[in-house]
């Protein structure tokens, strides 16, 4: 497998000669993160058997929520916490993408404009629920920015796992709507409304418009049944970049070549760039220092923890079922016994500022601990 840190050490330097100024505080900031990532210049901790007393070094890693190795665990979390909030409900999977012609403004003011392609996409889903015949109410939904497509260009959209449901609380009814007519609200519907929303928050920031923006805008809106799948896809990339190293699949004459799939053909696609372009691609997707990507609105909001309780307990539902589904977190096994293993030291210095010890030494060491 080629390391995405070995690809960064090889072209950095031509990709940080190319881009220059253009390069943002925090691509420099997740550039070095990725770079040293789990390698001879990480910091190291100490890990010790539970059975055999066996100790070893292992690297850190860098905790970057762009590094394709690290923040498992957080995504872990994340499920979970979705997947315990769970309603009788079928739950919707809407989508909500920026045009192409927009794109760039929104690359040059990512701070502000990623905020508000989040709230106007949650906007538009809660003024459908209010406006519904049948809902009547407040909606709730669970929001995830993402700004690639699967080529690695910016594409900038927002995944919202919405329930088919809302809560009036002047009533303190709680309002279902059937599946059976295959949608939750209309997408073109929906598209209007999105579009108007965000070109009236990005007026409100001062910005200009593009001229050749079009009058259609995409909104998709399906059925995802319970909504377990929906939200483990979204979990599981989370935190962990936009590619995985698994699918870099060569590295060679200053070409880098990986491979997505096609969603349209449903088949694997190969796309062959330069070095320091690929690391371009992939640096344009770290978002902005503080920005959170994923959001709780409505009654899926974490303020509403008591009546989600509620409504799992009048229904009979147990959010535990799906959580024990999820695999545990892998631990760290012995090498010499195959049991698990403790860290029992942190922030230790990298092996490659550590000083050579000879086997007296660290046989002393071993015994000291």
């Amino acid at each position: 497998m080629i390391l995405l840190s070995s690809i960064i050490a090889t072209f950095k330097a031509e990709y940080l000669a190319q881009m220059g100024d253009s390069i943002l505080p925090s691509q420099l900031k997740a550039l070095e993160a990725l770079k040293t990532c789990r390698t001879s210049a990480s910091p190291m901790m100490r890990a010790q058997c539970s059975a055999c007393d066996h100790t070893e070094r292992v690297p850190h890693s860098c905790g970057h929520r762009a590094c394709p190795h690290c923040q498992h665990h957080e995504s872990q979390q994340w499920i979970e916490r979705q997947l315990a909030k769970q309603v009788p409900a079928t739950y919707f999977l809407l989508t909500f993408t920026v045009p192409e012609a927009l794109r760039a403004l929104v690359w040059s003011n990512q701070q502000a404009l990623y905020d508000h392609l989040i709230r106007a996409s949650w906007e538009t889903v809660r003024t459908f629920a209010l406006n519904d015949n049948t809902l009547q109410g407040e909606a709730g939904a669970i929001a995830v920015l993402h700004t690639h497509s699967r080529r690695l260009d910016f594409h900038p959209h927002v995944h919202l796992v919405v329930p088919a449901a809302a809560i009036d609380p002047d009533k303190k009814l709680w309002r279902t709507k059937s599946a059976k007519r295959g949608y939750l609200f209309n997408h073109k519907a929906l598209a209007k409304v999105f579009r108007a929303k965000l070109l009236e928050a990005i007026t409100a920031e001062g910005l200009s418009l593009p001229p050749g923006l079009p009058s259609t805008w995409v909104v998709d809106c399906k059925n995802v049944g319970r909504g377990e799948k929906a939200l483990v896809y979204l979990g599981r990339y989370l935190y962990r970049g936009v590619i995985q190293e698994k699918d870099i699949v060569s590295c060679e004459n200053g070409q880098v070549t990986f491979r997505y799939r096609d969603a349209k053909r449903k088949r694997l696609e190969y796309r062959t760039l330069p070095g320091a372009r690929f690391l371009a691609l992939v640096l344009q997707h770290v978002l902005p220092k503080g920005f959170r990507r994923t959001r709780n609105y409505g009654f899926l909001h974490p303020n509403s923890k008591r009546a989600i309780a509620v409504l799992q307990w009048l229904f009979g539902l147990d959010p535990k079922r799906l959580i024990a589904q999820l695999k545990p977190r892998p631990t760290l096994k012995c090498p010499c016994c195959g049991a698990d293993m403790v860290i029992v030291q942190t922030r230790l210095p990298p092996r490659s500022l550590q000083p050579p010890q000879t086997p007296a030494l660290e046989a002393a060491e071993a015994v000291a601990m």
